[in-house]
């Protein structure tokens, strides 16, 4: 499986993301998904399902070193202590004593992101993170974050699908040598799925439409993806992506739907997000 490598980090190109996801269910999918070639999880301490999600790795007996496993802390916990204790208690949940990534889910502006910086590094150094980034950080307040930290950002972690131009983030992260890593990147099927330049490519390449949207993410300098599944057929299909191309036209066929500018995830503690 394609991996990035990105500020020293190795990045399995697609992973396991676990929203909405709990209890058994999770476990299950989490031990099915690595069991069939996936090296990558995404959870965070919000989600509720790191036991889960621990129990799932276990369970499937691949080993950890092979496992490239993120997990979040939440945008009330920023403070130093509150970063650290957040940390520790995410690794209490998994059971494992450390993570691959650890990233700022969302920025707190009520808290200087200097000292959330320092924290972060903090729990890098103490080793309970190989590595650290950040989530939902437009462009400037990314290149604020890389100038504030003195080990290097492995991500920043956005939504991004055929509905969202991200141009401005994925230049940011290109900058400083990041992978851009697409959470919603199929948006929510439907429409998305049926509109001519997916649904057109899928026949050509005797594929689905949802994989020919995942392909599209991954033909992009260092973009990952973590499409969330509850079905374990889909993780297969979702994975499956590997042996085939999209050319520069059905690339910017599918680019062009960008412009509708639909955004899934937009809170009232949502930072000021890029112009287009």
């Amino acid at each position: 499986m394609k991996k990035l490598s990105v500020n020293g980090a190795e990045m399995p190109a697609i992973g396991l993301g676990t929203w909405t996801l709990d209890g058994g269910t999770c476990t299950d999918l989490v031990s099915h998904a690595l069991g069939i070639g996936y090296r990558h999880v995404d959870t965070a301490a919000i989600y509720g399902n790191e036991r889960a999600v621990g129990e799932g790795v276990r369970r499937s007996g691949v080993p950890r070193d092979d496992i490239f496993l993120t997990t979040k802390v939440w945008w009330t916990d920023l403070a130093p202590a509150d970063l650290k204790r957040s940390a520790a208690e995410s690794l209490k949940r998994l059971r494992l004593d450390h993570v691959d990534l650890l990233l700022v889910h969302w920025p707190n502006p009520a808290v200087p992101l200097a000292e959330t910086m320092d924290a972060l590094n903090r729990v890098r150094e103490e080793g309970l993170a190989r590595h650290i980034g950040v989530s939902n950080f437009p462009s400037q307040l990314l290149a604020e974050a890389v100038l504030l930290s003195e080990a290097p950002l492995v991500a920043n972690q956005v939504e991004y699908h055929p509905y969202l131009n991200q141009d401005k983030v994925h230049a940011a992260c290109r900058e400083n040598s990041m992978a851009m890593v697409s959470y919603c990147p199929i948006y929510r099927g439907g429409q998305l799925l049926g509109e001519p330049a997916v649904a057109e490519a899928a026949a050509r390449h005797g594929k689905t439409p949802a994989q020919i949207v995942l392909r599209w993410h991954i033909e992009q300098e260092d973009v990952a993806v973590i499409p969330r599944t509850s079905r374990k057929e889909r993780l297969a299909e979702n994975a499956d992506i590997f042996d085939f191309s999209l050319d520069a036209g059905e690339m910017t066929a599918i680019s062009r739907l960008r412009s509708a500018g639909r955004r899934l995830c937009d809170y009232g503690f949502s930072p000021e997000w890029d112009a287009v």
